[in-house]
């Protein structure tokens, strides 16, 4: 017997598709899938690579932060383009080398420092970065920042040279994360203590899933604000800072 149609009056699956964004039993037209959930998931599939290969609008960001009083800096990782961005991981996570002088300019004592990577998701970073370090920086009022890096082209681990070159005792870095066929905009957050170049990724911590349908600005807010602070009270980060020892509040704003 067939599945039923995903638009039957009778569907089995209605409630659960009410509590996941999964796709779930999306019936059968004969031995394929019936059109509109084909159409669907080609859109999707669309969506995802349309992230993948977008280009962030990095003069945009500058001007949002710069609209909440913060100053930006542009730099590139060694990647040259973006076929070669998805094909060497490591040219990524290291500073163009004409671009350092940039960050040596600006080295100081800071608390913390932004970096907004573009990463595997343009469509992310346009749309929740700035707003999330509106929303952190108001948690961290006491706190000297660095100014905010805007990194083309950059995996995860540059933050730990960017971190290290400025001078900066914390780098956080804002991430468009690995689409799927279900969100295409979801960002991610990197925390490393004491950045340098060699840092492992069992000495970050992340918070990812910050999307319409994942984490909100404040509930993210809220749980870096209090890994950055816990992070400088025990100077440390990664596997030996964990979330569950955090205030009940503020697990439960980690959990979408």
């Amino acid at each position: 017997m067939s599945d039923a149609p995903a638009e039957s009056p009778n569907d089995p699956f209605a409630r659960l598709r009410i509590a996941t964004r999964a796709r779930i039993g999306l019936g059968r037209a004969g031995d394929a899938l019936p059109t509109r959930a084909l159409l669907d998931f080609q859109a999707a599939h669309s969506r995802a690579r349309d992230a993948v290969h977008g280009v962030v609008d990095f003069d945009a960001i500058a001007e949002q932060l710069d609209a909440q009083g913060l100053r930006s800096l542009r730099i590139r990782s060694q990647v040259t383009d973006r076929a070669s961005y998805l094909r060497r991981p490591d040219l990524g996570r290291r500073v163009y080398v004409d671009d350092l002088p940039t960050l040596e300019a600006a080295h100081g004592d800071y608390d913390l420092a932004f970096v907004v990577a573009d990463g595997l998701s343009a469509a992310a970073v346009n749309a929740h970065a700035a707003a999330l370090i509106g929303e952190t920086r108001a948690r961290l009022s006491t706190l000297t920042l660095a100014p905010v890096v805007l990194a083309q082209q950059a995996r995860v681990a540059l933050g730990d040279e960017v971190g290290a070159v400025l001078g900066a005792r914390i780098v956080a870095l804002l991430v468009g994360e690995r689409p799927g066929l279900s969100v295409a905009d979801s960002l991610g957050v990197y925390l490393t203590w004491a950045p340098r170049v060699g840092r492992s990724d069992a000495e970050r911590n992340c918070i990812s899933n910050i999307h319409a349908d994942g984490l909100t600005y404040a509930q993210a807010a809220d749980t870096l604000a209090w890994l950055i602070t816990e992070s400088r009270r025990r100077q440390l980060s990664g596997v030996q800072l964990k979330l569950d020892a955090a205030p009940t509040a503020v697990i439960e704003a980690a959990t979408p």
